[in-house]
């Protein structure tokens, strides 16, 4: 399970630089459907510059490394971030909890999905029902529909690794739970967090790049 901290040694800006603030807006209130429907516009250019962004970055070790642990491991890829990098690493098996800024959708059919790759979404851009396009993306207070996916996921590894999350963002963190007692759980990230895990985690404190490069080798010793 990978966070914002994969991504962020690729360039990419997390919803929490400059305070969580986008041009003096709160994320909170341009990620939300209340703020599509109050001003979808708005939200729109505010995707629209992040997906333009995407394209300007390159995958870092640490996606690259993920990828090669398919040579001697069936490997999925469980992300929060909505960004390409595991797939542009290499990753073939990737399950998007909060939807990809590669694709747009149907405003009133999530199920009603498109490549836009790196076009932009303007009003007037049409789904196939007639609807305004909007981002796959998995706004504040929408429900997560590759959750139960990712909990099956979760629940059949062998060795389940967290990599940049802090393990606050629910439901995403609440996957720990339903790893089975005797798997093994490594946790990559600066900062250790504070909430008891109810478990013991194998704390590999470091960014991204130098703590997957050093679990990679763990592994390969184990294996």
């Amino acid at each position: 399970m990978t966070g914002a901290g994969v991504s962020a040694e690729s360039g990419i800006r997390t919803f929490r630089d400059n305070g969580g603030l986008w041009e003096e807006h709160r994320v909170e209130d341009i990620a939300t459907p209340n703020a599509w429907h109050k001003d979808p516009e708005l939200v729109l250019r505010f995707y629209n510059e992040r997906r333009n962004q995407m394209y300007t970055v390159e995958p870092n070790d640490a996606h690259r490394l993920l990828a090669k642990l398919e040579d001697h491991f069936d490997v999925v890829i469980i992300t929060q971030n909505v960004d390409n990098l595991h797939e542009k690493g290499g990753s073939t098996k990737v399950v998007h909890l909060h939807g990809e800024l590669s694709k747009a959708r149907s405003s009133s059919d999530a199920d009603l999905i498109q490549q836009i790759d790196g076009q932009e979404i303007k009003m007037g851009d049409l789904a196939e029902d007639g609807t305004q396009l909007r981002p796959h993306i998995v706004w504040f207070g929408e429900m997560v529909p590759m959750m139960e996916e990712a909990i099956g996921i979760a629940s059949e590894a062998d060795i389940f690794i967290v990599v940049g999350t802090s393990l606050l963002v629910y439901p995403a963190a609440g996957l720990i739970n339903y790893v089975r007692p005797e798997v093994p759980i490594y946790l990559i990230d600066p900062v250790k967090p504070t909430l008891s895990l109810g478990r013991e985690i194998h704390y590999i404190g470091n960014n991204a790049t130098i703590g997957t490069k050093l679990l990679y080798d763990v592994l390969l010793s184990i294996k």
